[in-house]
């Protein structure tokens, strides 16, 4: 079976992603990329199982069919709910030679070795917390951690129509941020378990004692997919060195330039597909 050779891909069910793409590239920026945001069907972090399964299953095929060795599901819902899947079940029945990781185990990683407490909570989408799946990557790797989670739904709205300094961003933010630290005095660290989230950050630290790290994945996954290709020159050889970004959405590719760069920190220039 041929080995294709082609960029990196990178998937998110919308515009949240690029805070993780932005920082992978400033890393690694001799490397080609493929980004393909679903902003036609996001958000996913509301929507049940088997759709996030097959919307992230429809993305992922899309960028491996497009030459990509590599792809980044730089999404925590579709992390949660369909990287184990797609692993599993499609690489191996078409897709043998090609790899897809996600955010979710990363960020543990670099969390959990970290936190002096081994108390850590995390705000997330409803998806990602109803999922556990960060409780079971913690109890995997690190079962003397203690999992505290705050589900968010409000804060992906807030950064999508741009309401992020707003009395309303305040509210929820403090809401949430004392709900989580209600639970447990002893936290040292707080995971931003969806990649929206950075986009809050002032708001968050504001109402987080400073004594408490807010870990921000896009750092952690470059880091991580940094060691990954140097473990893995199978894989980082079959990965094309232009230094060239070519951005996709299933939605409007105005609205997608419109709005990427808020989340990028550049114009981008972007291309509308079919997924469905």
């Amino acid at each position: 079976m041929n080995k294709s050779h082609g960029p990196i891909g990178i998937f998110d069910s919308g515009l949240g992603g690029l805070t993780v793409f932005h920082e992978i590239r400033n890393l690694l920026p001799d490397y080609d990329y493929l980004y393909l945001g679903d902003t036609a069907r996001t958000p996913y972090g509301t929507r049940s199982f088997e759709t996030i399964y097959h919307y992230t299953q429809q993305g992922v095929s899309y960028l491996l069919d497009a030459g990509c060795p590599l792809v980044i599901l730089a999404c925590n819902t579709a992390s949660a709910k369909a990287l184990r899947t797609i692993q599993q079940k499609d690489l191996v029945a078409h897709y043998p030679n090609e790899r897809v990781l996600g955010v979710i185990r990363p960020s543990v990683e670099v969390v959990g070795e970290n936190s002096k407490t081994k108390k850590i909570g995390l705000f997330g989408t409803s998806g990602t917390v109803r999922s556990e799946s960060y409780k079971m990557e913690f109890d995997k790797l690190f079962p003397d951690v203690t999992l505290y989670q705050q589900a968010c739904p409000m804060w992906v709205p807030l950064v999508e129509n741009n309401e992020t300094d707003t009395p309303a961003a305040d509210y929820f933010v403090k809401r949430h941020v004392d709900a989580l630290l209600k639970e447990c005095d002893d936290i040292d660290t707080i995971i931003l378990a969806c990649t929206h989230y950075p986009m809050l950050m002032e708001k968050i630290r504001k109402y987080v004692p400073n004594h408490i790290d807010i870990m921000d994945q896009g750092p952690l996954v470059a880091d991580k997919l940094d060691d990954y290709l140097h473990r893995h020159p199978e894989i980082e050889g079959r990965c094309i060195k232009n230094g060239e970004s070519k951005f996709m959405t299933t939605g409007s590719a105005d609205l997608f330039e419109e709005n990427a760069e808020v989340f990028f920190g550049e114009k981008i220039s972007a291309m509308h597909v079919e997924l469905f």
